[in-house]
């Protein structure tokens, strides 16, 4: 059977991918190995930025009834924790939600809009030729041939696709283990965390369900252990005693792991027909939470795309870009982590280390930094050079309240629940609606608005461009000589087959 895209990989990463294709009408399947989404969750937040991407799409209602909102995070376990409630968004927050519970709603959702989805399918092969992509796989009934235009491979670190398409997988092994263990802890009291690193290593307590907690630990005398060698509940109850003098009458395990810091990255994240996606494309010490985040984000940025090809409007450039884009956010996050892997490992000197930048994160400023990086609030695309200069080029779309031409207010995230392009248009020139061939750029949501509420460096935006990804591919400054002209020139750039990418 024929489709637009397949995804190898049913994880968050790669059910999102599915479900924006889909959202775009692209037929789209989607290989997972498991029979069913895995009871077992190595991602247990959801970061700021990613909620704001998923509110984008409607979800943020039933998220929120499953996870509970927290207004801090942290780097690397230090004493003191990051603010995210003095980030700029109403989603100024972690939400606590297990990776099993975000796996269903993001099933759920690719399912209701038509991703044919097989489990219990091992992909054995995939090559892609001039025209696209076949699929060798083994499912329940047999082995059989998948072909597409284009696949994603969001497979793991693992990932076969990144094997079979020889895309080096550059960077560094393990040096250092941790263990983690989601078990009943009977004697901590009900909701409580406990985050202490001594000389000894490092302990993390978090409710995980009303009987399960989540301990993560690094125990000096256990971290030279291969990642392979399995938990047992007896080591982690040892290391417990040994690194907090306390083990909470540990009993039974749902789960236990070890994990590493091996930190690598996908030589490039396309080769031809042959996309990667989250930790087929990097791996590194899940430390501040960050990795499934990171790669919800590569999705969308990566879907629309896609989608965009597949229905002939992608100016030439734009597949190419989802490479540029993502790989230097996907090296930040490498960087990031292993300087957490630096302040986690134990060596001499390193507890004063931790509290001096325990102490340096007391300052706000450094706080914020830090806080944003977490959160996947700094990140930000280049400036497109082929439209005229602003200062939003670029950047993350933050939520507006707009004010229609009725009067009513708006939410600007809901525009962008179908996953088009929202063409703003702020200055209320009466010539605005004549401009656009609304026909023509039907993948275009075309609004006219005010801004209800103050908005930094929006106060004399004429017209924004807005990417199905939350980003803002350009604005026109009611300063502009000719405004309209403007905004026509940018949309044939960014929304018409044939443009040219200027560096």
């Amino acid at each position: 059977m024929n489709y637009g895209v397949i995804v190898v990989g049913g994880g968050p990463v790669g059910l999102m991918v599915a479900s924006e294709l889909a959202l775009a009408n692209i037929k789209v399947c989607l290989l997972e190995r498991l029979k069913e989404t895995t009871p077992y969750s190595r991602a247990l937040t959801i970061h700021p930025r990613t909620l704001e991407v998923l509110d984008m799409r409607g979800l943020a209602p039933e998220l929120l009834e499953r996870g509970r909102p927290i207004p801090r995070g942290h780097f690397a376990g230090l004493a003191t924790p990051l603010d995210f409630s003095i980030l700029d968004s109403a989603s100024n927050y972690t939400l606590f939600l297990a990776q099993s519970e975000t796996e269903k709603l993001l099933e759920e959702r690719a399912r209701g809009l038509g991703v044919a989805i097989f489990r219990e399918t091992e992909v054995k092969s995939i090559r892609q030729h001039d025209e696209g992509v076949e699929v060798t796989a083994i499912g329940p009934e047999g082995e059989y041939r998948l072909a597409a235009e284009y696949a994603v491979g969001a497979d793991g670190g693992g990932s076969l696709v990144r094997k079979q398409m020889e895309i080096a997988f550059l960077g560094t092994d393990a040096t250092f283990t941790g263990m983690l263990g989601d078990v009943k802890l009977p004697e901590l009291e009900p909701g409580k965390m406990v985050s202490q690193f001594t000389e000894q290593g490092g302990i993390m307590i978090v409710p995980v369900t009303k009987q399960i907690h989540r301990v993560i630990v690094f125990d000096s005398e256990r971290m030279a252990i291969a990642k392979d060698e399995p938990v047992t509940l007896d080591e982690l109850k040892s290391s417990m005693l040994r690194v907090y003098g306390q083990d909470f009458g540990i009993g039974e395990a749902e789960w236990l792991s070890r994990f590493g810091n091996a930190t690598r990255q996908a030589e490039q994240f396309r080769k031809k027909r042959v996309f990667l996606a989250g930790d087929a494309a990097h791996i590194h010490l899940p430390a501040g939470g960050q990795g499934m985040n990171v790669g919800l984000q590569e999705a969308v940025n990566l879907g629309w795309k896609l989608a965009a090809k597949l229905k002939g409007w992608a100016p030439d450039w734009l597949l190419g870009s989802y490479h540029e884009e993502r790989y230097p956010v996907s090296t930040a996050l490498l960087r990031n982590t292993e300087a957490q892997a630096l302040l986690i490992r134990q060596m001499p000197g390193i507890m004063e280390l931790r509290k001096l930048m325990a102490s340096l994160l007391q300052i706000p400023e450094a706080n914020a930094l830090l806080s944003a990086q977490i959160a996947a609030f700094d990140v930000g695309y280049a400036p497109d050079l082929h439209s005229p200069p602003h200062a939003l080029n670029g950047r993350r779309f933050s939520e507006l309240t707009l004010r229609l031409a009725n009067g009513s207010l708006l939410k600007s995230y809901k525009l962008m629940h179908a996953g088009s392009y929202v063409l703003l248009h702020l200055a209320g020139d009466p010539q605005f609606g004549e401009l656009v061939d609304w026909e023509k750029y039907g993948h275009v949501e075309g609004v006219q608005a005010s801004i209800a509420e103050e908005a930094a460096d929006w106060e004399n935006v004429h017209t924004a461009l807005i990417r199905p990804d939350g980003y803002i591919a350009w604005a026109v400054d009611r300063s502009e000589a000719v405004p309209l002209e403007a905004v026509k020139a940018g949309l044939a750039r960014w929304c018409e087959p044939g443009s040219v990418h200027l560096k």
